[in-house]
């Protein structure tokens, strides 16, 4: 870790820039340029685990990164022949849901369309995730939660809009296990996880037993750089080929817009910061995964903001103010 780095840390942890902060990891060429753990309160969704000192080894949920993890399993799943190639239409895969398949505007929906999430159906996920009223809780509840999701009453064709949705997510979910025949932690951990040295991961269920595609990865903060790292590195690790470079490029191609302004492409989001071309998976409380491809930068971030309207600040303040001064 550089002393600039930590004493510009240190100076921000003082001043409450960074509040709520659990762990940072930023990486660059193979090497760590700063590792911050902190303490504070943590939870696995709903489930506070109390006070928690954080370490190199600590377990952290993701929230929502998992569906930026998910996207690349896609792309190794689709390597591999497993899943279908974006522009096949969705309800073909879904034959149990025939009696959706009839409505010919349904019928138009792609796999394109739950990777870039723009499935023009109705989803609202701005309630709180602790109300059957948000809809991932409301799947999460229902007896069949992809009939859940495929079935939301139609708004627009779909490829109009980008809305969030971590139902399009589960049903990416779906197609992965259903065509390698595994369970997605069992092929996550056998095509991304071992070839990346990870060994150490968590991948929470619903009360139905399915891994959440969604929000349901547990890693500790340096593993999760080490994704970033793969991104850089257009899908390779060791000189062996993990994820196709075609799909890295696919995944970061902009092709919707964000409420906020950021571009969207598979499950990715793309700014610019700082004069800085910026990817990101962003999660629920503050987690983030910044990759900054010009600078050959990958960014961990676990925070402790769950819920918290401003909770983009912790992990934008740590970027901004911290790390690209010292990195830029």
């Amino acid at each position: 870790m550089t002393t600039q780095l930590r004493e510009t840390l240190d100076e921000a942890l003082r001043a409450g820039r960074v509040d709520g902060l659990h762990a940072a990891v930023a990486v660059r060429g193979g090497n760590i340029l700063l590792e911050y753990y902190g303490a504070g309160e943590d939870f696995t969704w709903s489930t506070s685990l109390g006070a928690v000192q954080f370490g190199p080894e600590t377990l952290h949920d993701l929230r929502s990164v998992t569906k930026s993890v998910t996207a690349l399993l896609y792309g190794i799943a689709l390597d591999e022949g497993h899943v279908p190639h974006p522009a096949e239409r969705l309800l073909r895969h879904f034959p149990e849901y025939s009696d959706l398949a009839v409505d010919p505007e349904r019928a138009r929906l792609t796999v394109e369309h739950a990777l870039t999430m723009s499935l023009g159906l109705e989803w609202r996920e701005d309630p709180p995730y602790d109300s059957p009223a948000n809809a991932e809780i409301a799947m999460e509840l229902a007896p069949d939660r992809y009939r859940y999701v495929l079935e939301r009453p139609v708004l627009e064709p779909p490829g109009t809009r980008w809305t969030y949705c971590g139902g399009a997510t589960a049903l990416l979910g779906r197609l992965i296990a259903d065509g390698t025949g595994q369970s997605l932690p069992e092929y996550a951990r056998a095509a991304l996880f071992a070839p990346l040295g990870i060994h150490n991961f968590e991948w929470m269920a619903g009360e139905d037993g399915v891994a959440s595609a969604a929000s349901g990865l547990r890693l500790a903060p340096r593993d999760l750089a080490r994704i970033g790292e793969l991104m850089l590195a257009e899908g390779a690790w060791d000189g062996r080929k993990i994820v196709p470079a075609g799909w890295i490029r696919a995944m970061l191609q902009p092709r919707l817009q964000t409420d906020w302004g950021a571009r969207y492409g598979y499950h990715w989001y793309l700014e610019t910061i700082a004069g800085q071309r910026l990817v990101a998976g962003i999660g629920n409380g503050g987690q983030r995964l910044f990759v900054l491809p010009d600078l050959d930068l990958a960014v961990a971030i676990t925070a402790g903001n769950y819920d918290d309207p401003d909770q983009w600040r912790t992990p934008l303040a740590l970027l901004e103010h911290v790390i690209l001064p010292a990195t830029s």
